[in-house]
């Protein structure tokens, strides 16, 4: 038994068979039934081609086929592919051509999409179609591709240096995928409550004595946090709880009806909406021990509002990206409004300065968010990024993960926001996380990003992208709301109001939508 995904899986089946593995809506399986209906997938897969290395494109909502399907590719040491399936023809069409996917299993309602881009994908020769019938050329029923292959294993034997594959972005540029080999990626993402493994049978051993634990990921399983979500309860001898869409009524639902322990959600773009529907509905959260945020951070407001809501649940945030794996916890009192402080709970994470040398604690110089040991091996068809993400300092390879940070005299990462998104107006630099922060603090705001738009003087200034709770509030009474909280420098010079703000379906910011949107309200006004 190795390292990897596919092998951990099967021998947690043969040791707790019979313990539930999976609920999704009415569909209930034990981890033998999901190793047997994974094990058919990946028989038919097997048959249709589909080798040891290929690429198995997922543009599924959640359910029992996106598991059965993540464990099925890696049965046969195939790579899945996750799928946005909110991308539009040409934005499926770059995904499928960049992954080079040789087959694609895509829920039929993306039948339109998948019909005009499925011919200009070279790669792509097997279709599998999930929930009915299918309009599209070729395409094969999910229920007969199963029907006729067997539900034993009999698979060749894995590595723990297989292929796992996690594509990320789109809302700064097309997406990227990230590559990891199984054993990095197990390790990176693993529970830090628990010691990390030396052998693949400490896994075993550890789900084996798991206890009755219900975790609910409730982002898409399209999006990196949910598959990993996914596995850490699998590796904890869990019962995995999905809804196959986010709604906050279905989720707070589902709680109640499965007793759910443990919930993640990826920021304030699914915590607001939850917080809502619990203080205006009559649910019984009374199994619920942890509310825990990752893949994009809490606001205080929103994460004392959710405390207030659930007084016997941990409200936590983790912090970490698709590319290190899960590196800290936020401490006490972090926020972005009042500043981002987390302490590492893995080794080998600091802050390198320009040089990338380590930022010695307490200096106040700012650097990078970096990591080594248990990090991704690089993006796929992209080697120039590969070499700027993932430098080598002295025979040792980091992971530049982006985040503009110093380090704390008691050693804790205090993180100021993404270079990537920063907005350098007059020679200063502000961060969108922090004004995004304290913008949501007003009590007519429901959400907000900010972006930076072209001045000729300044050379950007920060405009604000605000969804209202109700009526749009006078921009006048945000800007004193903000100058209460933030340096002038720092306080949106102009307001555009939508009545719905663009974000993906895990909750993140879609950054050129709102600078097009920012750019537009300016352009009217003038």
């Amino acid at each position: 038994m190795e390292f990897n995904h596919a092998d951990l899986f099967e021998a947690i089946a043969d040791a707790i068979g019979d313990r539930t593995a999976l609920v999704c809506g009415d569909a209930r399986l034990t981890y033998a039934e999901l190793d047997a209906h994974a094990n058919r997938l990946a028989h038919h897969l097997a048959s249709a081609g589909v080798e040891a290395g290929r690429h198995v494109a997922i543009q599924l909502y959640n359910g029992v086929e996106y598991a059965a399907a993540l464990l099925a590719a890696l049965k046969i040491r195939a790579v899945p592919v996750n799928v946005n399936y909110r991308y539009v023809e040409g934005e499926l069409r770059y995904l499928l051509r960049d992954s080079g996917a040789v087959a694609l299993l895509y829920d039929v309602e993306f039948d339109a999409r998948v019909a005009a881009v499925a011919p200009q994908a070279p790669e792509l020769r097997h279709l599998l179609a999930v929930g009915g019938a299918s309009t599209v050329p070729g395409a094969v029923p999910y229920a007969d591709a199963l029907a006729a292959r067997p539900a034993t294993r009999g698979f060749a034997p894995r590595s723990g240096t297989d292929t796992y594959i996690v594509y990320t972005g789109g809302t700064t540029g097309m997406p990227k995928g990230v590559l990891w080999d199984v054993e990095q990626l197990l390790k990176a993402f693993w529970n830090p409550t628990f010691p990390r493994p030396d052998r693949p049978e400490d896994v075993v051993a550890q789900a084996v004595a798991g206890g009755p634990m219900v975790m609910m990921p409730v982002a898409p399983l399209m999006h990196g946090a949910a598959q990993m979500a996914t596995w850490i309860a699998w590796w904890m001898g869990a019962t995995l709880v999905y809804t196959r869409r986010f709604d906050a009524a279905e989720v707070w639902r589902t709680i109640a009806r499965e007793g759910v322990n443990s919930l993640t959600v990826t920021g304030d773009a699914m915590a607001i909406p939850m917080a809502d529907e619990l203080a205006a509905g009559d649910y019984d959260t009374s199994s619920l021990l942890a509310f825990v945020s990752t893949g994009a951070i809490f606001t205080g407001t929103v994460r004392d509002r959710v405390q207030e809501l659930l007084p016997n649940a941990m409200v936590l945030d983790r912090f970490g990206s698709t590319e290190s794996g899960s590196t800290a916890a936020a401490v006490p009192g972090s926020s972005p409004e009042k500043g981002l402080r987390f302490a590492p709970d893995v080794e080998n994470v600091t802050v390198l300065d320009d040089a990338l040398r380590p930022v010695e604690p307490g200096s106040g110089v700012l650097g990078q968010v970096a990591r080594s040991g248990h990090i991704a091996r690089g993006y796929h068809n992209d080697p120039e990024k590969t070499a700027r993400t993932f430098p080598e300092v002295d025979g040792r390879r980091w992971l530049l993960t982006g985040d503009i940070a110093t380090v704390e005299a008691d050693g804790s990462i205090a993180v100021f926001g993404r270079g990537s998104q920063t907005i350098n107006t007059g020679g200063e630099k502000v961060f969108p996380e922090e004004i995004e922060a304290v913008l949501k603090g007003h009590p007519d705001v429901y959400d907000a990003v900010v972006t930076g738009l072209p001045d000729p003087r300044w050379g950007s200034r920060v405009a604000a992208v605000v969804q209202p709770v109700a009526a749009a509030p006078d921009p006048a009474e945000l800007d004193a709301h903000c100058r209460r909280e933030l340096s002038g420098y720092k306080v949106p010079r102009t307001y555009a109001f939508v009545p719905e703000m663009r974000r993906s379906p895990a909750g993140k910011a879609d950054y050129r939508w709102a600078r097009e949107i920012a750019g537009k309200s300016e352009k009217e006004r003038t």
